[in-house]
């Protein structure tokens, strides 16, 4: 990586005790409850050895306020039977927490980077593919653009990319016009929250001089009908080489949004297709709008 690490600096976790694939995220935070170090079945097998299919190990990102098991129960044990070699770490945790991705952006980007280097040594490896969450995507992508990690990366892909930041249901345009909002949102949500909004000078700094770096392929999928990134627009990369994927494009009766985006069958058929586009594209099935908000918020309230 790029740089000396900043001030206040912690190194990745990475959870290693095995845990059930789970279909939707209530059944992955129930199990969490009682295993608070469970990671995805078929993760973090530091003895991987990549095949000649599959020569690059597959790194996942989670989201805001979540975990490696919370995001990826369902996606890292499809991708796993596939037969990749699978790792996924928490980053932006607190010293003894419990939900991670809520600290500071910047060295959770510096987290990601240990951690690519460290499935570089395990697998033997030349390169990963990279694959974010909401801000699993920010926090991957700085790794790549800003520290020296394009190296490293044949692949990124971003679900849910807040590329543009979001204006998170336009709270945060209201916030914007009074006078220590901001500062106050960030207290009952995470520093992390407010660095994924649009215009902050997080998102600003990560798309200066362009949003993506070359020798690295870079995809987004998104959702038409994300409910914390809006407008849409603000998910896709405008940079050189970007595919900007958009679910109902592809499958209009999957309404799809923001926080089920990990958990629907059909992007999680895609990702796999986008890996190994051997593997056939999904087929469509609906899903109704606003899907999994109902878990996000039982979840938080847990």
């Amino acid at each position: 990586m790029a740089g000396a690490v900043p001030v206040g600096y912690r190194p990745p976790e990475m959870p290693a005790a095995s845990a059930p694939a789970q279909q939707t995220r209530q059944d992955a935070s129930t199990y969490l409850r009682s295993h608070d170090d469970a990671v995805p079945l078929g993760a973090n097998d530091i003895g991987c050895v990549p095949g000649v299919r599959h020569p690059r190990p597959v790194v996942l990102a989670h989201g805001t306020d979540s975990s490696a098991y919370a995001d990826w129960a369902a996606i890292a044990p499809d991708l796993a039977a596939d037969g990749f070699c699978v790792f996924a770490l928490n980053y932006g945790g607190r010293p003894g927490a419990e939900r991670f991705g809520t600290e500071d952006v910047v060295l959770s980007a510096y987290q990601v980077g240990e951690f690519v280097d460290q499935v570089l040594a395990w697998t033997g490896a030349q390169k990963v593919d990279l694959v974010g969450f909401s801000q699993g995507a920010t926090v991957t992508r700085y790794y790549v653009n800003k520290l020296g990690g394009a190296g490293n990366v044949d692949l990124w892909v971003g679900l849910a990319s807040p590329s543009y930041g979001g204006d998170m249901y336009g709270l945060v345009p209201i916030a914007e016009s009074i006078p220590g909002a901001l500062q106050a949102f960030a207290a009952v949500t995470s520093v992390a929250v407010v660095q994924q909004a649009q215009g902050s000078p997080v998102i600003t700094d990560l798309n200066a001089g362009g949003d993506t770096v070359p020798g690295v392929r870079y995809v987004t999928v998104g959702s038409r009908v994300d409910e914390m990134i809006q407008p849409f627009g603000n998910i896709a990369l405008r940079g050189e080489g970007a595919r900007n994927i958009a679910v109902q494009d592809r499958c209009p009766e999957d309404l799809t949004g923001h926080f089920q985006m990990v958990y629907d069958p059909y992007v999680r058929g895609l990702l796999r297709h986008l890996l190994d586009p051997t593997i056939p594209e999904p087929a469509c099935h609906t899903v109704d709008l606003g899907t999994g908000i109902p878990e996000v918020i039982i979840g938080a309230h847990s």
